[in-house]
């Protein structure tokens, strides 16, 4: 194998909206409400290998706002992206497809879940800026307790963890 052949590549391929859902279960007498929406917003990360060097990412985000304990709407977005990756340090990869991807990804779902509420008649909700990295640690220490926690309960034999570590 040549020296060029070892170079790290990462190369967005295509980014696409994979799935886009809008519930409006209160319709149309939500409109008439007063109030102020509660708005709660959740976010998912994931990324799947589809072949030899190239992976899916995907961002998703769920954005549910009530009025007085009804839903007004409920918008949920999965943004995707598919890259070409090669020759990455097994240490470098997760870090690269748990922050790198999705910091790629994250502003056009945000531009789509925007576009969408304001499509269904609700004043625009422009999702703040996420650090993926603290995410990404968040993520992995949460794994970390869920493995100490099942071994603790005796649940978790030792090939089954070496199984989830990072």
């Amino acid at each position: 194998m040549s020296e060029e052949n070892l170079q790290p590549i990462f190369q967005i391929q295509r980014v696409y909206l994979k799935d886009m859902s809008l519930e409006q279960p209160n319709s149309p007498s939500i409109f008439l409400e007063q109030a102020a929406p509660n708005v709660e917003v959740s976010l998912d990360v994931a990324a799947e290998p589809i072949a030899d060097g190239i992976v899916e990412a995907t961002v998703t985000v769920t954005v549910t706002a009530k009025v007085n304990d009804k839903i007004a709407f409920l918008v949920e977005g999965k943004q995707a992206g598919i890259f070409e990756v090669r020759n990455i340090p097994q240490e470098q990869l997760d870090p690269l497809l748990g922050i790198g991807c999705p910091n790629i990804l994250y502003p056009y779902l945000r531009s789509n879940i925007a576009d969408m509420i304001s499509r269904a008649g609700f004043p625009p909700i422009h999702l703040t800026e996420i650090n993926f990295e603290a995410f990404y640690q968040q993520r992995l220490q949460n794994i970390a307790e869920q493995q100490a926690q099942l071994q603790a309960n005796g649940a978790g034999s030792p090939d089954a963890a070496a199984g989830m570590t990072h």
